[in-house]
């Protein structure tokens, strides 16, 4: 599909404007990281007669690992593997090829290596031309250079990133689902290997991980869905007038309101409004026919009330919560009837399967006609 965009606008800034929040912790994270490489190779510049030291492309992996946290470039294995693998990229470079070719060798050969490993990571390729540019170290060293410092300084700066980002609630590493978990974390529909799959298939495997898209994707069906009922909330397609009673309500009388009522449950509220939990058939049913029941805890059954047969009223919700959403707990969390509570926790209404039947119909009619 063709646009009509100036040409000059995809030379313009194409990252999203970053809150003050995650400005100051990236940049406080980068500080301290590069910060503590620093008073490492202070307080030992030797380990175990290897030198440690910082180098510049430190600097790129710290831009990674702290502003970019969950980025697949900036996890551990790229991280470390990428600059390392080429390290030693460069030092075989340095002593088989001439010198006028052997910065472009080198950085070429990295890009090979890290992608060969699964473990890219741009500052990897800083690292070969960095080498190829000033080989005296690397050739001094000979392949313990990939060691030390390239290797035992990334390992220092990943730790203080797991450290720095975990306090500042980013989550880094972070953990890659296994092939074997059946759902990705969103609750989409879509395994985890589905979702690696779409990844690949536009190329962006090395740009975001597999949480990443299932978040992002569920939050994109959770705005499609509040867009398809155009923010509908709960108050409005509640049912509001209501059978309810109180806590020390017989069973009995819960018994004949059902009997006399087609209804599957019963609020049970305080005589101020406030929900205290609800009542299904089953439930009557159940204390009923509980094993050990007595024939004359039977007959009297004014000694169970409804405060003894309720259900909590953990999975109510607010009278101005946005359908969207509540058909998202719903489809993972199941419910057949769902209390709705104004903010001072009075109940409002309820809301059952056939309420949202009504709703969806209503939708399908409306597109339809459409």
């Amino acid at each position: 599909m063709k646009t009509n965009l100036p040409l000059w606008r995809a030379f313009g800034p194409v990252l999203p404007a970053a809150s003050p929040r995650e400005l100051l912790r990236a940049t406080v994270g980068g500080a301290v990281g590069i910060g503590g490489c620093a008073l490492l190779v202070l307080a030992s510049p030797g380990l175990f007669g290897l030198p440690l030291m910082l180098i510049a492309p430190l600097g790129a992996s710290a831009v990674l690992i702290f502003a970019v946290p969950n980025a697949p470039l900036a996890q551990p294995w790229s991280a470390v593997v990428g600059n390392m693998v080429s390290a030693l990229v460069a030092v075989l470079v340095l002593r088989h090829v001439p010198a006028p070719l052997a910065p472009a060798i080198a950085v070429g050969g990295a890009i090979f290596a890290m992608l060969t490993l699964r473990a890219l990571h741009p500052p990897g390729g800083a690292i070969a031309l960095l080498t190829a540019l000033d080989p005296v170290p690397a050739l001094e060293m000979g392949f313990l250079y990939a060691l030390a410092p390239v290797g035992l300084m990334t390992s220092a700066l990943v730790a203080m990133g797991i450290l720095y980002d975990r306090r500042t609630g980013r989550r880094y590493p972070f953990r890659q689902p296994r092939a074997a978990d059946a759902r990705a974390p969103s609750r989409l529909p879509l395994a985890a290997d589905e979702l690696a799959s779409l990844l690949q298939r536009f190329n962006q495997s090395p740009n975001i991980g597999v949480a990443d898209l299932g978040r992002i994707l569920a939050a994109a069906e959770e705005e499609v869905a509040n867009h398809r009922f155009d923010a509908v909330t709960c108050a409005q397609i509640m049912t509001s007038k209501l059978v309810t009673v109180g806590p020390d309500d017989p069973i009995a009388a819960v018994a004949r309101l059902f009997r006399s009522h087609a209804i599957k449950s019963i609020p049970v509220v305080e005589p101020s409004g406030a929900l205290l939990g609800i009542i299904l058939q089953a439930d009557v049913i159940r204390w009923l026919t509980t094993p050990g029941l007595s024939l004359a805890t039977v007959r009297s059954r004014h000694r169970i009330t409804a405060r003894q047969m309720m259900r909590t009223a953990d999975r109510a919700v607010a009278a101005d919560l946005p359908v969207g959403h509540l058909l998202r707990r719903l489809a993972s969390q199941g419910g057949e009837a769902i209390p709705v509570v104004d903010a001072g926790g009075r109940l409002g209404g309820i809301i059952t399967r056939s309420d949202i039947m009504r709703l969806l119909l209503h939708g399908t009619e409306r597109r339809a006609a459409a």
